[in-house]
């Protein structure tokens, strides 16, 4: 990157590994609150995050498969704590749209003894798993 003045810090950190520690001039994700993209110097906060692709934009543009957690946003980084988080490659195409399938006839059948929101979860994840291959 050229121009270093706009850029700031981020950290995705799982329970058993830092996925992602950079540098970034934007990061978009998906919130409880609905979808965000992130500059230097936003507004700090803290966010619930909801099942989406994670996108980070410095020299390049990173994707990956971004589950459950919370982000804590400063002017000068952002911390994503991730439950949940997979790279392209470490995600299983098949596996994936079987779950997608799996949770569209879920609520397709209309049971009453289906969870809804667990099955919109699951929708959700596997959308994102399938979105960030693309």
């Amino acid at each position: 990157m050229a121009d270093n003045s706009n850029t700031f810090k981020v950290r995705v950190i799982t329970p058993d590994r830092t996925f992602f520690e950079g540098e970034a001039l934007m990061v978009e994700f998906n919130t409880t609150e609905g979808e965000i993209g992130i500059y230097k110097n936003h507004v700090p906060m803290t966010v619930i995050i909801r099942p989406g692709v994670l996108t980070i934009t410095g020299e390049d543009v990173k994707k990956a498969a971004l589950h459950s957690g919370f982000v804590e946003i400063l002017q000068d980084s952002v911390t994503i704590l991730a439950e949940v988080i997979e790279w392209p490659d470490e995600i299983d195409e098949m596996r994936a749209m079987a779950a997608k399938e799996r949770a569209e006839r879920l609520l397709s059948e209309r049971d009453p003894k289906t969870d809804i929101a667990r099955a919109e979860t699951a929708l959700a994840r596997a959308m994102a798993r399938i979105n960030v291959i693309k």
